[in-house]
């Protein structure tokens, strides 16, 4: 069924992006450590192309500790450096010093909700929302819904969190079903239809 032909053309033709858009994107996540990960890389990919995130997924993974919050969030001045120096990520001091606070801020609201899992699927009711886009052209930056999450975690202290990353973090753990409504994935991801912008 993994049609070309019925397939979001965002992700193009390279393998890793197909991957991706085949198996990841818009399917609900709950684990806590992936969810951590997607909050950091969306972060990471603010003024970049997310492919070229996703070609340094696995270098962010080896230099964040596999995006371990508890030892992330004790990160010092000494790994703040190592990772300034490490070619394999994307070397911003704001990004990486965001990714550290995030990380104290993602256990504490872990601590207050039971789980960053607990907390983000609230703000949908803990149901994916399917979309109903026909072309890319339709696809949103951002929405009230990621303005509201964008608003919430800037109020916890979490850094590079403006509702555009917010959007894309939505979409990506699959808060949002954004597939558009000819793509195999939209069938697959939309057991029942709930329209909303």
């Amino acid at each position: 069924m993994n049609n070309p032909a019925l397939r979001c053309s965002w992700c193009g033709n390279d393998p890793l992006y197909v991957a991706y858009h085949d198996s990841e994107w818009g399917v609900p996540l709950h684990d806590e450590r992936a969810l951590f990960e997607f909050l950091t890389l969306e972060g990471a990919q603010a003024g970049l192309s997310w492919i070229s995130i996703l070609r340094k997924r696995d270098n962010y993974r080896a230099a964040f500790d596999g995006f371990d919050p508890l030892k992330i969030a004790c990160y010092d001045q000494h790994q703040v450096m190592r990772l300034l120096n490490d070619q394999g990520i994307v070397r911003n001091r704001l990004k990486i010093a965001a990714a550290i606070n995030n990380a104290g801020k993602f256990l504490a609201l872990q601590d207050k909700f039971g789980g960053f899992d607990a907390y983000l699927w609230r703000f949908v009711d803990g149901r994916q929302v399917h979309n109903a886009w026909q072309s890319p052209d339709q696809l949103p930056a951002q929405t009230p819904l990621s303005r509201l999450l964008s608003k919430d975690l800037t109020r916890q202290g979490f850094k590079f969190v403006g509702p555009t990353i917010c959007y894309s973090l939505m979409q990506a753990v699959g808060l949002v079903n954004d597939h558009l409504i000819d793509c195999f994935r939209y069938r697959e991801l939309n057991p029942a239809i709930r329209i909303s912008q």
